[in-house]
């Protein structure tokens, strides 16, 4: 069977990956946000998994805004990374895993989640953003083959946070019923508080977000009785980005050991954060 061995929470922000592209990594604006990531890195190159399943939103660059599923899965051995208008990121394309891919699809339906399925698919910054925070200098390849799985986030109406906890559990059980053994890693992306337009316009709220980063390794519970309007509310409308954090914590167990988190205000006009749990069970004292 296979097992969920790390989840790993972190911002997509498109201008990190810009300025890892860009070597910008060093500069003043950025240093805090980057030396935060070192630890989970470090944690990470000694953990890593089989496969990874990253739950994140695509930003009208592989999917077409006429066509916005609220829950998706990507079914394909290949996936290219998308031009998002400024030529593609200068990053590999991403392998996938058609077989736990479709395990995952069958479970999920069986399970009262019904996918859209994306034989073809490219990915976005949403996606290989988090990929560059787990592993910087991928070289030719990432470390493991990858199954993309998208959620909605940006028109109306969202899931709520509630089903969104609950695809996670639904994850979490299809992993474990895959009858090979595997390693996965499971990322949940997005967030933190931001908002990029309107009258609120680089609203952050650092209050919110402490809060739920507590929550999502505690109390997961309690960030799934919010509404989508709280979301909004208190997070900004694209802070509602964070219920994809709760995929990933529903695929986890009920308890987890938190290995590194950091929080940094701004990268670019948001929140950006990285929270690391290791879901495999302490070792007896």
């Amino acid at each position: 069977m296979a097992e969920v061995i790390w989840g790993l929470a972190t911002s997509h922000v498109p201008s990190i990956g810009a300025a890892m592209d860009r070597g910008k990594t060093e500069d003043e604006s950025w240093k805090d946000l980057f030396d935060g990531y070192a630890p989970a890195r470090a944690w990470l190159a000694e953990h890593r998994p089989d496969v990874a399943v990253v739950i994140y939103n695509d930003h009208a660059n592989g999917v077409d805004l006429d066509v916005v599923p609220t829950f998706a899965i990507g079914t394909s051995d290949h996936y290219d990374v998308a031009d998002e208008g400024f030529g593609k990121r200068p990053v590999p394309d991403v392998v996938g895993h058609p077989e736990l891919s479709l395990h995952l699809l069958e479970s999920l339906v069986d399970d009262g989640f019904d996918m859209t399925v994306f034989q073809e698919l490219d990915v976005d910054h949403g996606l290989t953003v988090p990929l560059s925070v787990w592993t910087p200098d991928p070289g030719e390849a990432w470390p493991c083959p990858v199954v993309p799985l998208l959620v909605n986030v940006i028109q109306y109406p969202q899931p709520t946070a509630a089903r969104c906890y609950a695809l996670g559990q639904a994850l979490g059980r299809a992993i474990a019923s895959f009858p090979q053994d595997l390693t996965v890693g499971v990322l949940g992306t997005g967030g933190m508080s931001h908002q990029l337009a309107g009258a609120r316009a680089g609203f952050i709220n650092p209050e919110f977000d402490a809060m739920f980063m507590e929550a999502v390794e505690t109390d997961p519970q309690r960030l799934t009785q919010l509404s989508r309007q709280d979301y909004v509310r208190e997070a900004g409308s694209e802070g509602i980005e964070m219920i994809m954090w709760l995929v990933m914590r529903g695929a986890m167990a009920a308890e987890v050991t938190k290995v590194h988190s950091h929080y940094f205000v701004p990268a670019s006009n948001t929140a950006a954060a990285v929270a690391l749990f290791d879901n495999r069970a302490p070792a007896p004292a």
